[in-house]
């Protein structure tokens, strides 16, 4: 059952934890200008949690109540441990809405990985919620990356678009096809605004990048299955892929990624060179060794 709200304490707590923090905790910037206020700024604050600084400001005016979402980003934006969050949501009122523990780990639907196997000079990857990359075939290795070597808890497509230099490099077009990702992304958290993993992934990302902090606050949804990729990659240079998602029928969330080429274009011969020199179907799928199941995040 919620209990009561009481919006003075909570904007007290506000101002007293961002009095606890510096920019340099947060990840933020510094200032050569002197502060007049201990620890973060409104402002900063409201950065960090991507809400506008006039509605974090009557937050802690308590002229607002804030949402379960909001009461999210703000517990990941002050670096609240589990006795200050649980303090949050009672103070905001909503101790019934305070996020679930941590997300079971997704697991691959057995007719993916089917697909994957059949496929041999397309790149192809499973997606799953929050876009980690769940499995992937060779071809795949040979045009991103191999993904085997990135720890399971990083693996995830929008991370490495931001924050692995080579595959943000192969992007011709990598603002457009970022943007288009972080609104995919926002899409899903409407979806469970309360999922604690991808809370912190949009916290990381928050931090680290200043384009995901702006192309997040901006709620802008996408949900396109479609869409052209321009690479440019180190070994055969220009590609053009069409790339097509479908997604499971089942309530996995789980969607099948795959980047083709029109059929004797020079795309089209780029990717079957590239394939045949570093794609090796013969060889088993390390991830898949290790768990037939392949637990995402």
């Amino acid at each position: 059952m919620t209990s009561h709200s009481d919006p003075r304490a909570l904007g007290a707590f506000l101002r007293a934890r961002r009095a606890q923090l510096t920019p340099d905790e947060c990840g933020l910037p510094g200032t050569d200008s002197a502060r007049r206020v201990k620890g973060l700024r409104r402002e900063e604050v409201a950065q960090l949690a991507t809400i506008s600084v006039d509605y974090y400001t009557r937050l802690e005016q308590g002229r607002v109540r804030a949402s379960a979402p909001v009461l999210a980003t703000l517990a990941r934006a002050l670096h609240l441990d589990d006795d200050q969050q649980k303090y949050l949501y009672e103070l905001a009122g909503r101790t019934n809405a305070r996020p679930h523990r941590r997300r079971p780990s997704q697991r691959l639907r057995p007719a993916m990985r089917r697909l994957l196997d059949q496929l041999s000079h397309t790149p192809a990857l499973v997606l799953g919620k929050r876009l980690d990359i769940l499995a992937w075939n060779p071809a795949a290795i040979a045009l991103y990356t191999d993904f085997a070597a990135i720890p399971t808890d990083r693996r995830n497509y929008l991370r490495l678009m931001f924050t692995d230099p080579a595959i943000r490099a192969m992007h011709q077009k990598w603002q457009h096809d970022a943007r288009d990702a972080v609104a995919a992304l926002r899409m899903e958290a409407a979806a469970d605004p309360d999922d604690a993993d991808l809370a912190r992934l949009v916290g990381e990302l928050t931090v680290q990048d200043a384009d995901f902090r702006t192309w997040w606050a901006e709620h802008r949804v996408n949900s396109a299955t479609y869409g052209t990729k321009h690479y440019r990659h180190p070994l055969v240079g220009e590609l053009t892929l069409d790339c097509d998602t479908w997604a499971a029928s089942d309530s996995s969330g789980q969607r099948l990624m795959i980047l083709t080429a029109e059929t004797d274009s020079p795309s089209h011969d780029a990717l079957r060179i590239l394939t045949s020199w570093t794609a090796q179907p013969a060889e088993p799928n390390p991830a898949r060794d290790r768990d037939p199941q392949m637990p995402g995040q």
